[in-house]
């Protein structure tokens, strides 16, 4: 018999590179994962990991493995959503703890709203939530600390058509321009603005370990030009305090609020280049029809299409 734990571990592996790498993802010790590769390699009878100076290859074997596994884990998650929902259909209440993991914004606006909907359809659900780049919620999922999480798609994080996941669109978020309340463009609050005028501006955005580099990164380049940074800040209050401050301008999405407190415009952007983020209801295959992640990702398919439409946003096709 193979124990799919194991084999988590050696998927992991070849995601992360080195045995460090991957007990760190794990919250394992190095040691212990040797010993779950060992022990993996005496199940399957086959060498998966050649030394290879100081580290580690897979062998062709391993890489046979790993081919089967994303069936294999999908098909448990399958299974296990089949027995859930068998339950639920012989009339036990849907119970038990779902986790949710996401980026701030999507936390705040789609998550928090879902949780309250969630509580009154189902009063023994315990929903905990989590705040992570994305990144972060696909390395959750894989290591099933998480059951959905909300994600922002971008170059550096698994495809569409990763087997491991599969995803829900849920909201286009477009962005729009936070300028300085005494600054040139605040008067366009009506009007917009086009997003190459804006190539000699001062930016405020953290460019490491945050899903909103990539974006306003992408979306200056498509204008014709790069952005100057002058300041890496990535809280959005914060963010909203220094441009209120006439330190620099930002791409703000359209479900962050706006601080009152703040000295600060919102500009709607205009023109061929007008940038906008989807975000995706991302759960691991198989376990959508689990009777916990259905109602989950119901619940934030409700609260996209409200704040849709009261942020002005476009709500993507679900499903």
């Amino acid at each position: 018999m193979i124990d799919l734990r194991r084999v988590r571990v050696l998927r992991a592996l070849a995601e992360h590179g080195t045995v460090t790498a991957t007990a760190a993802a794990l919250h394992l010790t190095p040691s212990a994962v040797s010993q779950q590769l060992r022990q993996l390699s005496r199940d399957v009878g086959a060498e998966l990991l050649r030394q290879d100076g100081r580290r580690v290859r897979l062998t062709t074997e391993a890489q046979v493995l790993l081919r089967h596994a994303d069936v294999l884990f999908a098909q448990w998650e399958s299974a296990a959503a089949e027995l859930a929902e068998a339950g639920h259909a012989a009339g036990r209440e849907v119970a038990g703890s779902l986790r949710v993991c996401g980026v701030s914004s999507a936390l705040a606006a789609l998550a928090a709203p879902a949780v309250q909907q969630l509580r009154r359809w189902y009063p023994r659900l315990d929903v905990r939530l989590a705040e992570e780049e994305s990144a972060d919620c696909f390395r959750l999922l894989t290591a099933e600390e998480a059951d959905i999480a909300l994600v922002l798609p971008g170059p550096d994080l698994p495809p569409v058509v990763d087997p491991r996941f599969e995803s829900v669109p849920l909201l286009d978020d477009r962005q729009d321009l936070l300028v300085p309340s005494d600054h040139r463009l605040a008067g366009a609050g009506g009007g917009g603005e086009r997003l190459v005028e804006l190539a000699g501006e001062d930016w405020i955005v953290k460019r490491r370990d945050n899903d909103s580099w990539p974006l306003l990164a992408t979306a200056c380049a498509a204008a014709g030009f790069t952005p100057h940074v002058v300041h890496e800040v990535k809280e959005w209050y914060a963010v909203s305090a220094l441009v209120g401050e006439g330190l620099g301008v930002c791409l703000l999405p359209r479900i962050v609020p706006v601080p009152s407190r703040h000295a600060v415009v919102r500009v709607p952007l205009r023109g061929e280049v007008v940038p906008s983020r989807r975000l995706l209801g991302c759960v691991r295959r198989g376990s959508a029809e689990h009777p916990l992640v259905a109602a989950g990702l119901e619940a934030l398919r409700r609260t996209a299409r409200r704040a849709g439409e009261t942020e002005g946003g476009s709500v993507s096709p679900a499903g």
